[in-house]
Protein backbone atom coordinates (compact mmCIF):
# COMPACT_ATOMS: atom_id res chain seq x y z
CA UNK A 1 0.00 0.00 0.00
CA UNK A 2 1.34 3.33 -1.04
CA UNK A 3 2.15 6.08 2.07
CA UNK A 4 -0.19 8.57 2.97
CA UNK A 5 1.03 11.55 1.62
CA UNK A 6 1.95 9.99 -1.89
CA UNK A 7 -1.78 8.72 -1.52
CA UNK A 8 -2.64 12.81 -1.24
CA UNK A 9 -0.41 13.81 -3.80
CA UNK A 10 -2.07 11.41 -6.41
CA UNK A 11 -5.14 12.48 -5.48
CA UNK A 12 -4.37 15.90 -5.85
CA UNK A 13 -2.96 15.11 -9.38
CA UNK A 14 -5.81 12.99 -10.51
CA UNK A 15 -9.00 14.50 -8.79
CA UNK A 16 -11.94 12.51 -8.78
CA UNK A 17 -10.08 8.92 -8.59
CA UNK A 18 -9.51 8.29 -4.59
CA UNK A 19 -11.07 5.12 -4.54
CA UNK A 20 -9.48 3.62 -8.30
CA UNK A 21 -6.05 4.53 -7.03
CA UNK A 22 -6.08 2.87 -4.07
CA UNK A 23 -7.18 -0.01 -5.49
CA UNK A 24 -4.95 -0.45 -8.04
CA UNK A 25 -2.08 0.81 -5.38
CA UNK A 26 -3.29 -2.47 -3.17
CA UNK A 27 -3.45 -4.89 -5.93
CA UNK A 28 0.03 -3.86 -7.60
CA UNK A 29 1.12 -3.85 -3.88
CA UNK A 30 5.09 -5.22 -4.48
CA UNK A 31 5.06 -6.74 -1.07
CA UNK A 32 1.90 -9.15 -1.88
CA UNK A 33 1.46 -11.75 -4.51
CA UNK A 34 -0.15 -9.81 -7.41
CA UNK A 35 -2.95 -10.77 -10.06
CA UNK A 36 -1.29 -12.22 -13.61
CA UNK A 37 -3.90 -10.30 -15.29
CA UNK A 38 -5.71 -7.13 -14.24
CA UNK A 39 -8.69 -5.50 -16.46
CA UNK A 40 -9.87 -1.53 -16.33
CA UNK A 41 -12.24 0.01 -17.92
CA UNK A 42 -13.99 2.51 -18.97
CA UNK A 43 -15.90 5.26 -20.69
CA UNK A 44 -13.35 7.47 -23.07
CA UNK A 45 -11.76 10.18 -20.74
CA UNK A 46 -12.33 9.09 -17.17
CA UNK A 47 -8.53 8.75 -16.30
CA UNK A 48 -7.63 5.15 -16.94
CA UNK A 49 -3.78 5.66 -18.60
CA UNK A 50 -3.52 8.52 -16.64
CA UNK A 51 -4.04 7.15 -13.22
CA UNK A 52 -2.38 3.53 -13.96
CA UNK A 53 0.93 5.15 -14.66
CA UNK A 54 1.10 7.78 -11.78
CA UNK A 55 0.49 5.03 -9.99
CA UNK A 56 2.86 2.72 -11.38
CA UNK A 57 5.33 5.43 -11.07
CA UNK A 58 4.69 5.74 -7.27
CA UNK A 59 5.49 2.18 -7.12
CA UNK A 60 8.54 2.03 -8.35
CA UNK A 61 7.98 -1.57 -9.90
CA UNK A 62 9.97 -1.57 -13.62
CA UNK A 63 6.78 -1.25 -16.03
CA UNK A 64 6.60 -0.95 -19.89
CA UNK A 65 3.43 0.69 -21.79
CA UNK A 66 2.18 0.11 -25.25
CA UNK A 67 -0.37 1.91 -26.60
CA UNK A 68 -2.48 -0.23 -29.58
CA UNK A 69 -3.42 3.03 -31.64
CA UNK A 70 0.31 3.14 -31.96
CA UNK A 71 0.34 -0.44 -33.62
CA UNK A 72 -0.71 -1.19 -37.25
CA UNK A 73 -0.81 -4.86 -37.08
CA UNK A 74 -0.87 -7.86 -34.60
CA UNK A 75 2.81 -8.38 -35.75
CA UNK A 76 3.49 -4.83 -35.12
CA UNK A 77 2.24 -4.81 -31.24
CA UNK A 78 4.32 -7.82 -30.33
CA UNK A 79 7.54 -5.88 -31.89
CA UNK A 80 6.68 -3.10 -30.27
CA UNK A 81 6.28 -4.57 -26.76
CA UNK A 82 9.66 -6.36 -27.24
CA UNK A 83 11.74 -2.50 -27.65
CA UNK A 84 9.20 -1.06 -24.54
CA UNK A 85 10.39 -4.02 -22.52
CA UNK A 86 13.81 -3.30 -23.52
CA UNK A 87 13.99 -0.08 -23.18
CA UNK A 88 12.81 -0.02 -19.66
CA UNK A 89 14.92 -2.66 -18.11
CA UNK A 90 17.75 -1.18 -19.93
CA UNK A 91 17.73 2.24 -17.98
CA UNK A 92 17.05 0.10 -14.90
CA UNK A 93 19.61 -2.89 -14.91
CA UNK A 94 23.17 -2.22 -15.04
CA UNK A 95 26.20 -4.30 -15.95
CA UNK A 96 25.67 -7.78 -17.06
CA UNK A 97 22.04 -7.77 -17.34
CA UNK A 98 22.42 -4.66 -20.14
CA UNK A 99 24.55 -6.58 -21.84
CA UNK A 100 22.10 -9.25 -22.04
CA UNK A 101 19.37 -7.08 -23.73
CA UNK A 102 21.71 -5.92 -26.68
CA UNK A 103 21.41 -9.19 -28.39
CA UNK A 104 17.26 -8.55 -28.78
CA UNK A 105 16.95 -6.87 -31.91
CA UNK A 106 13.21 -6.28 -31.34
CA UNK A 107 11.77 -9.38 -34.03
CA UNK A 108 9.03 -10.92 -32.61
CA UNK A 109 7.09 -12.65 -35.31
CA UNK A 110 4.12 -14.78 -33.24
CA UNK A 111 3.32 -15.27 -29.34
CA UNK A 112 5.55 -17.66 -29.03
CA UNK A 113 8.36 -16.00 -29.06
CA UNK A 114 7.01 -13.06 -27.60
CA UNK A 115 6.76 -15.36 -25.03
CA UNK A 116 10.00 -16.93 -24.85
CA UNK A 117 11.97 -12.91 -25.04
CA UNK A 118 9.86 -11.63 -22.17
CA UNK A 119 10.61 -14.60 -20.03
CA UNK A 120 14.43 -14.03 -20.86
CA UNK A 121 14.10 -10.01 -20.33
CA UNK A 122 12.73 -10.21 -16.58
CA UNK A 123 14.45 -13.99 -15.45
CA UNK A 124 16.34 -11.26 -13.27
CA UNK A 125 13.65 -9.32 -12.76
CA UNK A 126 11.93 -9.74 -8.96
CA UNK A 127 8.25 -7.71 -10.59
CA UNK A 128 7.81 -6.44 -14.03
CA UNK A 129 3.96 -4.93 -15.27
CA UNK A 130 3.17 -4.81 -19.15
CA UNK A 131 0.15 -3.02 -20.06
CA UNK A 132 -1.45 -2.78 -23.24
CA UNK A 133 -3.38 0.56 -23.25
CA UNK A 134 -6.38 0.42 -26.00
CA UNK A 135 -6.00 -3.39 -26.55
CA UNK A 136 -9.70 -3.52 -27.57
CA UNK A 137 -9.15 -1.64 -30.35
CA UNK A 138 -6.14 -3.31 -32.32
CA UNK A 139 -5.84 -3.42 -35.64
CA UNK A 140 -6.33 -6.34 -37.88
CA UNK A 141 -6.23 -8.54 -34.04
CA UNK A 142 -7.01 -12.36 -34.43
CA UNK A 143 -9.72 -13.42 -31.89
CA UNK A 144 -7.20 -15.85 -30.00
CA UNK A 145 -4.64 -12.65 -29.26
CA UNK A 146 -6.22 -11.14 -25.69
CA UNK A 147 -6.61 -14.91 -24.71
CA UNK A 148 -3.02 -15.53 -25.58
CA UNK A 149 -1.60 -12.18 -23.73
CA UNK A 150 -3.34 -12.26 -20.49
CA UNK A 151 -2.05 -16.26 -20.03
CA UNK A 152 1.51 -14.66 -20.03
CA UNK A 153 1.41 -14.02 -15.97
CA UNK A 154 0.62 -17.63 -15.88
CA UNK A 155 3.85 -18.72 -17.87
CA UNK A 156 5.91 -16.31 -16.64
CA UNK A 157 5.55 -15.74 -12.52
CA UNK A 158 7.47 -12.32 -12.26
CA UNK A 159 5.06 -10.76 -14.95
CA UNK A 160 1.65 -8.89 -14.40
CA UNK A 161 -0.07 -7.71 -17.75
CA UNK A 162 -2.71 -4.85 -17.54
CA UNK A 163 -5.33 -4.55 -19.94
CA UNK A 164 -6.98 -0.99 -20.55
CA UNK A 165 -10.12 -1.08 -22.39
CA UNK A 166 -13.88 0.60 -23.17
CA UNK A 167 -15.96 -1.88 -22.68
CA UNK A 168 -14.95 -5.11 -22.28
CA UNK A 169 -17.26 -8.18 -23.48
CA UNK A 170 -18.16 -11.09 -21.23
CA UNK A 171 -15.80 -13.33 -20.55
CA UNK A 172 -13.73 -11.72 -23.63
CA UNK A 173 -10.16 -13.56 -22.05
CA UNK A 174 -11.69 -16.92 -21.63
CA UNK A 175 -10.68 -16.86 -18.07
CA UNK A 176 -12.39 -16.89 -14.48
CA UNK A 177 -11.68 -14.79 -11.72
CA UNK A 178 -10.46 -11.78 -13.34
CA UNK A 179 -10.68 -8.76 -11.57
CA UNK A 180 -11.65 -5.69 -13.20
CA UNK A 181 -11.71 -2.52 -12.17
CA UNK A 182 -14.43 0.25 -13.36
CA UNK A 183 -13.51 4.00 -14.12
CA UNK A 184 -17.02 5.59 -14.14
CA UNK A 185 -17.84 8.86 -15.84
CA UNK A 186 -17.57 12.24 -14.45
CA UNK A 187 -20.52 13.77 -13.00
CA UNK A 188 -20.95 17.14 -12.69
CA UNK A 189 -19.29 18.00 -9.71
CA UNK A 190 -16.14 16.04 -10.45
CA UNK A 191 -16.20 18.09 -14.07
CA UNK A 192 -16.45 21.22 -12.06
CA UNK A 193 -13.46 20.21 -10.35
CA UNK A 194 -11.49 19.12 -12.76
CA UNK A 195 -12.07 22.37 -15.17
CA UNK A 196 -11.21 24.12 -11.69
CA UNK A 197 -7.93 23.47 -11.91
CA UNK A 198 -6.74 24.99 -14.47
CA UNK A 199 -8.82 28.52 -14.73
CA UNK A 200 -8.54 30.95 -17.86
CA UNK A 201 -7.93 34.18 -18.14
CA UNK A 202 -10.56 37.00 -18.29
CA UNK A 203 -7.89 39.82 -19.25
CA UNK A 204 -5.78 39.27 -22.36
CA UNK A 205 -3.34 41.66 -21.31
CA UNK A 206 -0.34 41.82 -23.50
CA UNK A 207 1.37 43.33 -20.28
CA UNK A 208 3.73 40.27 -18.97
CA UNK A 209 3.49 39.13 -14.73
CA UNK A 210 6.78 40.98 -14.35
CA UNK A 211 4.35 44.28 -15.32
CA UNK A 212 1.95 43.75 -12.80
CA UNK A 213 2.14 44.21 -9.34
CA UNK A 214 1.80 40.67 -6.86
CA UNK A 215 -1.51 42.32 -5.60
CA UNK A 216 -3.14 42.98 -9.14
CA UNK A 217 -1.57 39.33 -10.02
CA UNK A 218 -3.26 37.40 -7.05
CA UNK A 219 -7.12 39.98 -7.65
CA UNK A 220 -6.88 38.65 -11.38
CA UNK A 221 -6.17 34.68 -10.22
CA UNK A 222 -9.37 35.24 -7.95
CA UNK A 223 -11.54 36.94 -10.20
CA UNK A 224 -10.72 34.29 -12.89
CA UNK A 225 -11.07 30.97 -10.96
CA UNK A 226 -14.31 32.34 -9.74
CA UNK A 227 -16.18 33.21 -12.97
CA UNK A 228 -14.44 29.97 -14.75
CA UNK A 229 -16.23 28.04 -12.12
CA UNK A 230 -19.54 29.63 -12.50
CA UNK A 231 -19.34 29.72 -16.14
CA UNK A 232 -18.40 25.88 -16.55
CA UNK A 233 -21.24 25.09 -14.43
CA UNK A 234 -23.85 26.92 -16.82
CA UNK A 235 -22.25 25.65 -19.68
CA UNK A 236 -22.58 21.86 -18.05
CA UNK A 237 -26.11 23.10 -17.45
CA UNK A 238 -27.54 24.03 -21.10
CA UNK A 239 -24.77 22.45 -23.46
CA UNK A 240 -22.36 20.03 -21.77
CA UNK A 241 -24.87 17.75 -20.02
CA UNK A 242 -26.57 16.08 -23.22
CA UNK A 243 -24.11 17.41 -25.80
CA UNK A 244 -20.47 16.96 -24.60
CA UNK A 245 -19.64 13.17 -24.58
CA UNK A 246 -16.93 13.55 -21.70
CA UNK A 247 -14.37 15.94 -19.97
CA UNK A 248 -12.71 16.89 -22.88
CA UNK A 249 -15.29 17.62 -24.98
CA UNK A 250 -16.86 19.66 -22.18
CA UNK A 251 -13.29 21.93 -21.45
CA UNK A 252 -13.53 22.25 -25.60
CA UNK A 253 -16.93 23.56 -25.55
CA UNK A 254 -16.09 25.71 -22.74
CA UNK A 255 -13.04 27.24 -24.43
CA UNK A 256 -14.62 28.39 -27.17
CA UNK A 257 -17.07 30.13 -25.24
CA UNK A 258 -14.86 31.67 -23.10
CA UNK A 259 -14.26 34.91 -24.96
CA UNK A 260 -17.75 35.83 -26.16
CA UNK A 261 -18.56 35.39 -22.70
CA UNK A 262 -15.88 37.75 -20.89
CA UNK A 263 -16.11 40.49 -23.70
CA UNK A 264 -18.08 42.40 -22.31
CA UNK A 265 -15.89 42.16 -19.22
CA UNK A 266 -12.69 43.28 -21.51
CA UNK A 267 -14.84 46.29 -23.46
CA UNK A 268 -15.88 47.92 -20.12
CA UNK A 269 -19.47 46.88 -20.03
CA UNK A 270 -19.35 44.55 -16.83
CA UNK A 271 -17.19 44.07 -13.99
CA UNK A 272 -15.65 40.40 -13.25
CA UNK A 273 -17.89 39.68 -10.27
CA UNK A 274 -21.37 40.15 -12.03
CA UNK A 275 -22.27 36.62 -13.37
CA UNK A 276 -25.27 37.24 -13.32
CA UNK A 277 -25.54 40.05 -15.87
CA UNK A 278 -22.84 38.38 -18.19
CA UNK A 279 -25.48 35.37 -18.10
CA UNK A 280 -28.08 37.08 -18.91
CA UNK A 281 -26.25 39.34 -22.09
CA UNK A 282 -24.64 36.18 -23.24
CA UNK A 283 -27.87 34.25 -23.16
CA UNK A 284 -27.32 33.27 -26.81
CA UNK A 285 -24.23 31.54 -26.31
CA UNK A 286 -26.24 28.73 -24.68
CA UNK A 287 -29.12 28.82 -26.26
CA UNK A 288 -27.23 27.91 -29.96
CA UNK A 289 -25.41 24.99 -30.52
CA UNK A 290 -22.53 26.20 -33.15
CA UNK A 291 -19.68 25.85 -30.29
CA UNK A 292 -20.95 21.80 -30.35
CA UNK A 293 -19.97 21.27 -33.83
CA UNK A 294 -15.98 21.05 -34.74
CA UNK A 295 -14.75 23.40 -37.65
CA UNK A 296 -11.78 24.87 -38.42
CA UNK A 297 -12.48 28.39 -37.75
CA UNK A 298 -12.47 29.42 -34.24
CA UNK A 299 -15.91 30.44 -32.89
CA UNK A 300 -15.12 34.20 -32.61
CA UNK A 301 -18.72 35.83 -32.94
CA UNK A 302 -20.07 37.90 -29.97
CA UNK A 303 -23.39 37.32 -28.31
CA UNK A 304 -24.78 39.76 -30.40
CA UNK A 305 -24.05 38.62 -33.25
CA UNK A 306 -25.60 35.20 -32.69
CA UNK A 307 -28.46 36.42 -31.55
CA UNK A 308 -28.77 37.69 -35.06
CA UNK A 309 -28.19 34.80 -36.38
CA UNK A 310 -30.92 33.12 -34.81
CA UNK A 311 -33.68 35.81 -34.81
CA UNK A 312 -33.07 35.95 -38.64
CA UNK A 313 -33.34 31.72 -38.81
CA UNK A 314 -36.72 31.55 -36.04
CA UNK A 315 -38.42 34.47 -39.09
CA UNK A 316 -37.24 32.06 -41.79
CA UNK A 317 -38.83 29.11 -40.39
CA UNK A 318 -41.71 31.02 -39.24
CA UNK A 319 -42.43 32.39 -42.54
CA UNK A 320 -41.73 29.02 -44.61
CA UNK A 321 -44.41 27.47 -41.95
CA UNK A 322 -47.05 30.16 -42.83
CA UNK A 323 -46.57 29.52 -46.59
CA UNK A 324 -46.74 25.53 -46.10
CA UNK A 325 -49.87 26.32 -43.60
CA UNK A 326 -51.61 28.54 -46.51
CA UNK A 327 -50.82 26.52 -49.60
CA UNK A 328 -50.91 23.06 -48.51
CA UNK A 329 -48.53 20.41 -49.41
CA UNK A 330 -46.19 21.40 -52.72
CA UNK A 331 -46.56 19.27 -56.25
CA UNK A 332 -43.48 19.95 -57.43
CA UNK A 333 -41.94 18.29 -54.56
CA UNK A 334 -43.53 14.80 -55.05
CA UNK A 335 -41.48 14.00 -58.19
CA UNK A 336 -43.05 10.28 -58.70
CA UNK A 337 -41.96 7.65 -61.05
CA UNK A 338 -45.11 5.88 -63.37
CA UNK A 339 -46.59 2.97 -61.72
CA UNK A 340 -46.39 4.93 -58.23
CA UNK A 341 -48.56 8.03 -59.87
CA UNK A 342 -50.93 5.27 -60.58
CA UNK A 343 -50.88 3.73 -57.12
CA UNK A 344 -50.98 7.22 -55.64
CA UNK A 345 -54.50 7.73 -58.09
CA UNK A 346 -55.68 4.19 -57.19
CA UNK A 347 -55.48 5.36 -53.62
CA UNK A 348 -57.47 8.72 -54.42
CA UNK A 349 -60.27 6.43 -56.08
CA UNK A 350 -60.61 4.40 -53.41
CA UNK A 351 -61.08 6.85 -50.72
CA UNK A 352 -63.31 8.98 -52.49
CA UNK A 353 -65.69 6.23 -54.48
CA UNK A 354 -67.91 4.06 -52.73
CA UNK A 355 -67.33 0.24 -52.96
CA UNK A 356 -70.25 -0.56 -54.44
CA UNK A 357 -69.55 1.52 -57.73
CA UNK A 358 -66.55 -0.24 -58.12
CA UNK A 359 -68.10 -2.31 -60.88
CA UNK A 360 -69.57 0.74 -62.11
CA UNK A 361 -66.57 2.30 -63.18
CA UNK A 362 -63.46 -0.51 -63.16
CA UNK A 363 -65.30 -3.29 -65.06
CA UNK A 364 -65.30 -3.05 -68.75
CA UNK A 365 -68.24 -5.68 -69.04
CA UNK A 366 -70.55 -4.36 -66.51
CA UNK A 367 -73.89 -3.66 -67.96
CA UNK A 368 -74.40 -0.37 -66.79
CA UNK A 369 -78.28 -0.84 -67.35
CA UNK A 370 -80.43 -1.61 -64.50
CA UNK A 371 -82.30 -5.27 -64.29
CA UNK A 372 -86.30 -4.70 -64.65
CA UNK A 373 -89.13 -6.02 -62.55
CA UNK A 374 -92.18 -7.57 -62.84
CA UNK A 375 -91.47 -6.62 -66.87
CA UNK A 376 -92.02 -2.77 -66.02
CA UNK A 377 -89.34 -0.29 -66.29
CA UNK A 378 -87.92 0.69 -62.73
CA UNK A 379 -88.38 4.48 -61.71
CA UNK A 380 -86.21 6.23 -59.89
CA UNK A 381 -87.34 6.73 -56.57
CA UNK A 382 -86.75 10.14 -55.30
CA UNK A 383 -83.94 10.15 -52.50
CA UNK A 384 -84.72 10.87 -48.95
CA UNK A 385 -81.01 12.34 -48.09
CA UNK A 386 -79.55 15.32 -49.73
CA UNK A 387 -76.49 14.59 -51.91
CA UNK A 388 -73.43 16.27 -50.84
CA UNK A 389 -70.18 15.69 -52.91
CA UNK A 390 -67.82 12.93 -51.96
CA UNK A 391 -65.44 15.09 -52.39
CA UNK A 392 -66.52 17.51 -49.18
CA UNK A 393 -67.18 14.70 -46.79
CA UNK A 394 -63.00 13.91 -46.75
CA UNK A 395 -60.84 10.74 -47.54
CA UNK A 396 -62.67 7.48 -46.26
CA UNK A 397 -60.32 4.01 -45.22
CA UNK A 398 -60.08 1.51 -47.79
CA UNK A 399 -58.16 -2.27 -47.51
CA UNK A 400 -55.10 -2.54 -49.43
CA UNK A 401 -56.75 -5.39 -51.85
CA UNK A 402 -59.34 -3.06 -53.55
CA UNK A 403 -56.73 -0.68 -53.83
CA UNK A 404 -54.36 -3.05 -55.73
CA UNK A 405 -57.69 -3.88 -58.04
CA UNK A 406 -58.39 -0.42 -58.89
CA UNK A 407 -54.57 -0.14 -59.80
CA UNK A 408 -54.74 -3.34 -62.34
CA UNK A 409 -57.90 -1.91 -63.78
CA UNK A 410 -56.68 2.01 -64.78
CA UNK A 411 -52.95 0.83 -65.28
CA UNK A 412 -53.06 0.72 -69.52
CA UNK A 413 -49.50 -1.69 -69.30
CA UNK A 414 -48.83 -4.57 -66.99
CA UNK A 415 -46.60 -3.75 -63.92
CA UNK A 416 -42.98 -4.31 -65.02
CA UNK A 417 -41.35 -5.16 -61.74
CA UNK A 418 -44.10 -7.57 -60.45
CA UNK A 419 -45.59 -7.56 -57.08
CA UNK A 420 -42.36 -7.09 -55.05
CA UNK A 421 -41.70 -3.50 -57.18
CA UNK A 422 -45.36 -2.61 -56.43
CA UNK A 423 -45.18 -3.26 -52.79
CA UNK A 424 -41.96 -1.00 -52.28
CA UNK A 425 -43.89 1.70 -54.12
CA UNK A 426 -46.43 1.31 -51.80
CA UNK A 427 -44.04 1.45 -48.70
CA UNK A 428 -42.74 4.39 -50.37
CA UNK A 429 -46.23 6.60 -50.69
CA UNK A 430 -46.56 5.22 -46.71
CA UNK A 431 -43.52 6.03 -45.69
CA UNK A 432 -43.82 9.91 -47.12
CA UNK A 433 -47.25 10.46 -45.62
CA UNK A 434 -49.13 10.09 -48.75
CA UNK A 435 -51.03 6.94 -47.78
CA UNK A 436 -51.87 6.63 -43.98
CA UNK A 437 -52.32 3.17 -42.30
CA UNK A 438 -55.57 3.54 -40.22
CA UNK A 439 -55.81 -0.02 -39.21
CA UNK A 440 -54.13 -1.64 -35.96
CA UNK A 441 -52.31 -4.14 -38.01
CA UNK A 442 -48.92 -5.22 -37.45
CA UNK A 443 -48.28 -6.00 -41.06
CA UNK A 444 -48.50 -2.76 -43.07
CA UNK A 445 -48.55 -4.99 -46.59
CA UNK A 446 -51.37 -7.23 -45.50
CA UNK A 447 -54.00 -7.55 -48.13
CA UNK A 448 -56.40 -6.55 -45.35
CA UNK A 449 -54.80 -3.54 -44.08
CA UNK A 450 -56.68 -0.64 -44.04
CA UNK A 451 -55.11 2.97 -45.25
CA UNK A 452 -56.64 6.22 -46.55
CA UNK A 453 -55.01 9.07 -48.66
CA UNK A 454 -53.28 12.05 -47.64
CA UNK A 455 -53.07 14.28 -50.56
CA UNK A 456 -55.77 16.43 -51.96
CA UNK A 457 -57.88 16.60 -55.23
CA UNK A 458 -55.39 19.40 -56.71
CA UNK A 459 -52.14 17.38 -56.38
CA UNK A 460 -54.07 14.24 -57.83
CA UNK A 461 -55.61 16.29 -60.81
CA UNK A 462 -51.55 17.48 -61.89
CA UNK A 463 -50.39 13.77 -61.61
CA UNK A 464 -53.12 12.71 -63.64
CA UNK A 465 -52.06 15.38 -66.00
CA UNK A 466 -48.62 14.19 -65.90
CA UNK A 467 -49.37 10.97 -66.93
CA UNK A 468 -52.20 11.56 -69.22
CA UNK A 469 -54.88 9.84 -67.18
CA UNK A 470 -58.41 10.94 -66.93
CA UNK A 471 -59.18 11.21 -63.44
CA UNK A 472 -62.77 13.14 -63.75
CA UNK A 473 -64.45 9.81 -65.63
CA UNK A 474 -63.40 7.62 -62.59
CA UNK A 475 -64.77 9.96 -59.81
CA UNK A 476 -68.17 9.55 -58.23
CA UNK A 477 -70.17 12.40 -58.09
Amino acid sequence: MLPEDLLVFLNDHIPCRQAQIKQLASLLDPTISNPSVLVLHGLEATGKSLTVKATLDSLLVPFAIVRSKECITARHLLERTIIACKDVLRETDDGEAAKQLSSFDGRCESLSSLTVQLERMTRLQSRFILVFDGIDRQREAPSTLLPALARLGEIIPKLTIIFVVTAPRPRFLHLAGVPHLHFNPYDRAECLVILSQSPLSIFASALSDDDLSEELILERQEDDAWLWSRFCGAVWDSLGKGAARDIVSLRIVCQSLWVPFVQPIRDGLSGTREFSKLLVRNRSLFQAESALSERIVSLASTATTTQKTIKSETTLIVSLYRTLINSGPSVDSHELPYCTSYLLIAAYLASYNPARQDQTFFMKAHERKRRKKGGGTAKGRPSKHRKIQRKLLGPQAFVMERMLAIFHAILPYPVPGGMGDLMGQLATLASSKMLVKTSTMADILDAGTKWRVNVGWEHIQVIARTIGFEVEGFLAE
